[in-house]
């Protein structure tokens, strides 16, 4: 055997019995962090860019659901979402996602939401503009609007693949299985079936409910130990500076969030979210209000910018740069979720102070004058006349 073999079959038998020691959880990550990144196929980044509000979606009366998910955004592998609005007295029926937790933030009107854990635990909770729930993935429920006017949501998903017109529907359910089994199951006559739905119904209308939720047909309450309701917007921002404020939660705050952290972020006009990336997470966004240009970096020179304005949709994969600009003469609100309930960020001002003086001149070639004029701690959001404000001088920990 000669040494070149030697040196192989010995790296070879090193590498094995070192996988062998990793648990299999862990061999699976590295599984999923070392294989070729898709987008860096091409000369040029794809677009992240998908207009939500102007697409076909599903309309039923005065309801409707518009999503983006893979197949309306390639990019979008690891977040899907739905734009819904429920007219009074509009439900989106009983159902459960298999292949996905969902977390919302609703902008505008009233809705009550229903979730039942596999313990039988339950909550029934109220919710205005500003609030935002989470439901795990596989736990029934349902949301209903309440009073007079249109309630309007935005639902994101943690599988970019998943679609929320594949979702299990209780009439779909229903509607499909043997009546015999029904009888036994449920203790009503045959003819009781026959009337029921035979199709999914998915958006279901009736009166408006009342005010206060109604005692369960079982009762009593299996209170969850932790509750799907938070009040998003009416806690103080975590950060706020000239240019715009950020609210932010995630597990930490809110924690049967597990998968997912939400962020409102609103820019003055000139306001700027500074380059920066995340490393934990994709992050997907919904323009609530204004305009705004997202860059995006991808090494290779590539570089793209998208103007997205009320209704698109934007998404940027875990690693890559990106910053976002109000372009716009009115305050620019978003809504912005990653994929992990941890939220990690690292921007260049923070990358930059980090270094010694001499390292930053010679990389950029630049004068120790220069230098000196560098942000000493984090910019975060800069206003239109630059750097300055009160917030996080440090990235969170």
């Amino acid at each position: 055997m000669s040494d070149t073999t030697r040196r192989g079959f010995l790296g070879a038998a090193a590498t094995a019995a070192g996988l062998a020691a990793i648990p299999t959880a862990a061999r699976a990550d590295i599984g999923a962090v070392n294989k070729p990144d898709p987008l860096l196929d091409g000369e040029d980044l794809p677009t992240f860019r998908f207009a939500l509000e102007e697409s076909e979606g599903k309309v039923i009366g005065g309801n409707s659901a518009r999503e983006a998910t893979v197949k309306q955004l390639p990019i979008s592998k690891g977040l899907a979402g739905v734009s819904m609005r429920l007219e009074p007295g509009g439900m989106r029926e009983l159902h459960w996602h298999a292949t996905a937790a969902e977390w919302a933030y609703v902008i505008e009107g009233r809705c009550r939401t229903t979730v039942i854990a596999p313990g039988g635990d339950s909550e029934t909770n109220d919710f205005e503009p500003g609030d935002i729930w989470y439901f795990p993935r596989g736990h029934g429920h349902s949301i209903q609007a309440l009073g007079d006017k249109l309630c309007h949501f935005v639902l994101v998903f943690d599988n970019g693949y998943f679609s929320e017109f594949g979702t299990f529907s209780v009439t779909d359910w229903i509607g499909h299985t043997p009546k015999s089994l029904l009888v036994k199951n449920l203790g009503l006559p045959e003819a009781v079936f026959a009337k029921f739905p035979k199709e999914e119904v998915y958006f279901a209308r009736g009166k408006v409910p009342p005010e206060e939720p109604a005692s369960l047909h079982q009762g009593k309450l299996r209170t969850s130990p932790d509750t799907h309701k938070f009040r998003m917007i009416a806690q103080e921002p975590n950060s706020t500076h000239k240019g715009g404020r950020e609210w932010r939660v995630g597990q930490n705050r809110f924690p049967i969030s597990k998968t997912i952290t939400g962020v409102i972020l609103e820019l003055e006009p000139g306001g700027l979210r500074e380059l920066h990336w995340h490393p934990n997470a994709d992050e997907w966004q919904y323009i609530i209000r204004g305009k705004v240009d997202v860059t995006m970096f991808g090494s290779h020179g590539r570089h793209r910018i998208e103007t997205l304005t009320k209704g698109d949709v934007g998404y940027i994969p875990t690693g890559y740069g990106h910053s976002v600009e109000n372009k716009g003469e009115e305050t620019a609100r978003l809504l912005i979720a990653f994929n992990n309930g941890h939220y990690e960020a690292i921007d260049l001002s923070v990358w930059l102070a980090s270094n010694p003086d001499y390292l930053l001149r010679d990389n950029f070639e630049t004068t120790d004058a220069v230098v000196k004029e560098l942000p000493k701690q984090r910019v975060f959001i800069a206003s239109k006349d630059g750097p300055g404000g009160r917030g996080e001088p440090n990235p969170p920990r």
